[in-house]
């Protein structure tokens, strides 16, 4: 589960010639009588197999228990193929029932009609068992076409050695405080602080950066909002860090896995990134596993930090709607969201599983994976998706990065940057 796997931004030139004849304007499911004694409802997850298979077929067999009447079949679709699989099956209406997606990816198809509308089948008191931020995160244009799953909120990680011989004793808090850090990196080691993709179709950290500076990304009727002060003030920062030689000149050609490497290479001293990647760099780099730690996740003024979220979205023509439903509650009740947080030591979506004692402690002894689990389950509180659910994320995502690059390598003016940048979202 790398930070990046939460980045499922793909956009899809034929989404739109696709859908546009496969999924019709009703928001009412088509559903016959045949399809709905339909034997079984399908379900699909993305590379989950085979670390979780112990835990999702005893999760079926549970829920079969309970429903003799309904019986689970469960496909796992590697990851680099959940995208094409589900445009194709949605376009010839063999869509599965329930399908583990994300809010970024999903909304694309949202924006289309693709998933069942959930307000009318969901009650309000079910859906205050959810935490709040996280539930608008499957929320479009007021319907809600998702039911959150497991989480995760990125940490710091940091490394120590480079800390100390940097003078630094404590790691930042905000994107102000970065900046300082970044110059007494590389002024006491020579090693830069952090990296930072501005490739438009990678990484949307630093797209995430305005909104925590205060910059909101787009207004109420979806138009850019960040040609303020502000949003020339974020554009200025990230100008000014290049610039000055406190960003590898590679972070305009190379993505986040650029930012893993030369962290677990010891060449960088910060790694924004999920607690679970803390075993990932033991085993890779024992020698920078052995001195890194994890602090909270940088954020700006507004004090908001981003979470990452996996949900389950119920297809429109699904054979079974009622049942897929229930079974997609099922799976992310308390107790099984609880069960599975544990096994794959991500973050549950309810409030109920967030107030189990393993989010709230660890022995003193505890390996810095379970250390940093605990710094992102207290960030939880504040975390919410930064980005809201756009049809067109990638474009605007691409819009403010194209220009950053042009005003970062000197073509344009910060102002005429994020002038285009805004031009060129607003003019889609």
């Amino acid at each position: 589960m790398k930070r990046k796997s939460w980045q499922l931004f793909a956009i899809f030139g034929l989404v739109g010639l696709l859908l546009a004849a496969a999924v019709s304007c009703s928001s009412k499911p088509a559903v016959n009588s045949a399809a709905k004694n339909s034997a079984e409802l399908e379900f699909w997850t993305m590379q989950l197999q085979p670390q979780f298979t112990e835990y999702f077929n005893k999760t079926i067999a549970d829920f079969e228990k309970e429903n003799p009447a309904v019986k689970v079949r469960w496909v796992d679709v590697p990851w680099s193929a959940m995208e094409s699989k589900i445009l194709g099956a949605v376009a010839a209406k063999t869509a599965p029932d329930v399908v583990n997606l994300n809010p970024d990816f999903a909304s694309l198809l949202a924006g289309r009609n693709a998933w069942l509308d959930l307000d009318s089948r969901i009650s309000e008191q079910v859906r205050s068992l959810y935490l709040p931020n996280i539930w608008k995160a499957s929320v479009l244009d007021g319907k809600t076409f998702g039911i959150p799953w497991y989480l995760t909120t990125g940490v710091t990680i940091y490394n120590t050695d480079l800390f100390k011989k940097a003078g630094i004793a404590k790691p930042p808090a905000t994107y102000a405080e970065l900046a300082t850090v970044a110059k007494q990196v590389k002024e006491k080691t020579g090693k830069f602080a952090f990296f930072a993709t501005f490739v438009p179709e990678d990484s949307s950290e630093v797209l995430q950066s305005f909104v925590q500076m205060g910059v909101p990304l787009v207004d109420a009727k979806g138009k850019a909002a960040f040609n303020t002060a502000k949003g020339k003030a974020v554009f200025q920062y990230w100008v000014d860090l290049y610039n000055a030689g406190l960003l590898p000149q590679d972070v305009l050609v190379q993505g986040h896995r650029r930012a893993i490497e030369l962290y677990q290479a010891g060449e960088t001293a910060l790694l924004g990134s999920g607690p679970q990647f803390l075993k990932a760099i033991a085993d890779n780099a024992p020698t920078v596993g052995a001195v890194s730690a994890s602090a909270p996740q940088i954020t700006g003024e507004t004090g908001k930090k981003t979470v990452a979220v996996m949900n389950l979205v119920v297809p429109r023509d699904s054979k079974r709607p009622d049942d897929a439903v229930k079974f997609a509650l099922f799976l992310t009740n308390s107790q099984n969201q609880l069960a599975f947080a544990k096994a794959a030591n991500v973050l549950p979506s309810t409030v109920e599983a967030l107030q189990d004692s393993y989010f709230k402690s660890v022995a003193a002894d505890a390996a810095p994976s379970d250390r940093a689990r605990i710094v992102s389950a207290s960030g939880l509180a504040k975390a919410e998706l930064l980005i809201p659910p756009l049809k067109d994320v990638k474009k605007l995502q691409k819009a403010i990065y194209d220009n950053l690059q042009a005003a970062m390598l000197g073509e344009k003016s910060v102002e005429q940057a994020v002038t285009d940048a805004a031009t060129a979202w607003d003019q889609r």
